[in-house]
């Protein structure tokens, strides 16, 4: 696309966006959204950067093919279900806290790191669906 309005606009919403992913990751368990929301808005973010910029220019910024981020949110997620199980023998994917809360977070637990991998398998999935798509276009 060769539209200068959407290519000013994608480079002041992709900062926006991924800071507001960001925000309803860690949202996300306590009230509505999480990792799986957050990960489609940074989605969002790197496609309609893509959009205006170029694929070539989009994975410049990523640094790292988008499908090398499945197994590394896999491997965080699983390591958050079975910590319960490994530290205090507790069932499979039961909530651990830490006693004191984070400043902005609150209380950090396992549920959190469980988000996270979430957060990160969906980035991964949806930009290598989407970039694989637009490379054979």
């Amino acid at each position: 696309m060769h539209s200068v309005i959407l290519r000013t606009a994608s480079s002041y919403l992709l900062p926006l966006l991924l800071l507001f992913s960001v925000f309803v990751l860690l949202r996300g368990h306590y009230l509505p959204g999480g990792g799986f929301i957050g990960g489609l808005v940074a989605s969002i973010a790197f496609v309609l950067h893509a959009f205006a910029n170029g694929l070539k220019n989009t994975r410049f910024i990523l640094r790292i093919h988008p499908g090398f981020l499945i197994p590394f949110g896999l491997t965080l997620s699983l390591l958050s279900a079975f910590a319960p199980m490994i530290l205090t023998g507790d069932p499979f994917m039961t909530g651990l806290w830490f006693s004191t809360p984070a400043p902005v977070i609150g209380m950090i637990g396992s549920a959190l790191f469980f988000d996270i991998g979430v957060y990160i398998v969906v980035i991964g999935v949806c930009l290598t669906i989407i970039f694989t798509i637009s490379e054979s276009a």
